[in-house]
């Protein structure tokens, strides 16, 4: 326990909590897009029909119906050839981090991922005491001949865990060929693959890119996916879909973690997904992502000042930034919540080397008027700040 700490996101949120406080911090989806009516009317019909049943205990591996209609979703959407006996549901995919890395590591074992990589990944993994190994990556991916290197150079690899869908933090999106890179690098070395695709379907511009599962030699890929980003979060629906050598494994560590996920939840999910349309759903909520993003990007572009870079994703929920050397993000988030605007330092998105001038900025949140007025006092933050570092150094100048 003396090496595990809080995550930055969730200390940070609870200063959210504050109407007041413009919030790019958490990647939370905009609540007017949770299908409430729709799903108090699907709870009825579940308990009316099914009551006992859904109050009951269930299997381990989940609720057959809603098994089923993931299963086809992922086979439809991502390209791959997956039965519903190859899908076991968890308490959203954060648990299925969890459970991934139950099976696969012992304390010194190596991690390998991107640089940055998602925070929530790096706190389910270093509860058992891993070592990371960050791969640099460009707009397209992992650089290929570092992971290369790496496999080559690391003995005790047991896993290389990607986002390859508008990554978090960095809202990049993996090419084709890294994908079919990665995999053949991967069979290659006899390393499994964890592809966490939470964001897939919230895709704004360009065509869907087929999933690392779905290409030959999948099957040596274990896949995440929730309903958090395109349903609701708070039913905690997510899942892992892999081939039976892991799956068995992670049905057993289940069972040790909670017997199983919540039976009126997955039910209720289920009931909602037969009974209407989700990518009715899913196309409004990409509309208003996109025009947030879109307002977020054009205010970055008239406020910052020169020096300050940011991502422009094709989807998803992030944008990235990176500061000009010198200014820590941690820094600049204490003197931003001075004036009520909350955002992720970057550091906590490199488990292996800090970079302490990078900082994730969430847009699907917060309506475009408050975006822009966030962004505006960001700017005036670093602007701040880096006129009196100019200053500090001048003055430094002089005195040597």
């Amino acid at each position: 326990m003396n090496i595990l700490r809080a995550s930055d996101i969730r200390e940070i949120l609870k200063i959210t909590q504050r109407p007041e406080v413009i919030s790019f911090a958490g990647g939370l989806p905009a609540p007017e897009f949770f299908p409430t009516r729709e799903i108090a009317d699907a709870a009825v019909r579940v308990l009316e029909r099914s009551g006992t049943t859904a109050l009951q205990y269930s299997p381990t591996e989940g609720h057959t119906p809603l098994r089923r209609w993931i299963a086809t979703r992922m086979n439809t959407k991502w390209g791959t050839t997956l039965s519903q006996d190859e899908v076991i549901i968890t308490t959203g995919s954060q648990q299925g981090l969890d459970l991934i890395g139950k099976i696969f590591l012992d304390r010194n074992d190596v991690v390998i991922c991107e640089s940055p990589t998602y925070l929530g990944a790096v706190m389910a993994f270093n509860t058992f005491r891993p070592r990371w190994v960050e791969i640099p990556t460009d707009e397209a991916g992992m650089e290929m001949h570092a992971l290369e290197a790496a496999l080559k150079r690391e003995t005790k690899v047991k896993f290389i865990y990607v986002v390859p869908n508008f990554q978090n933090p960095s809202g990049r999106t993996w090419s084709l060929e890294r994908r079919k890179s990665l995999l053949a690098l991967a069979i290659r070395h006899k390393v499994p693959v964890v592809e966490d695709n939470p964001y897939g379907e919230l895709r704004f511009a360009g065509e869907p890119i087929p999933a690392i599962q779905s290409m030959e030699g999948g099957d040596q890929v274990v896949s995440l996916g929730t309903l958090s980003k395109v349903f609701c979060p708070g039913l905690r629906v997510g899942w892992l879909a892999a081939r039976r050598v892991f799956l068995d494994r992670l049905i057993i560590v289940k069972q040790g973690a909670d017997l199983h996920s919540s039976t009126f939840d997955q039910m209720v999910a289920s009931e909602y997904l037969e009974s209407y349309n989700i990518d009715d759903n899913i196309a409004r909520i990409i509309v208003a992502y996109k025009k947030r993003r879109d307002v977020m990007v054009r205010a970055l572009e008239l406020e910052m000042p020169r020096g300050v870079k940011f991502s422009h994703p094709e989807g998803g929920l992030f944008l990235w930034v990176e500061l000009p050397p010198g200014i820590n993000s941690r820094t600049l988030l204490k003197r931003c919540l001075e004036h009520d605007v909350a955002f992720v330092p970057g550091g906590s998105f490199f488990p292996a080397h800090n970079r302490e001038n990078t900082l994730r900025l969430n847009f699907s949140n917060m309506p475009e008027d408050r975006i822009v007025e966030g962004i505006r006092r960001m700017a005036t933050a670093i602007k701040a700040i880096m006129r009196e570092t100019a200053k500090a150094e001048g003055a430094r100048a002089i005195v040597e």
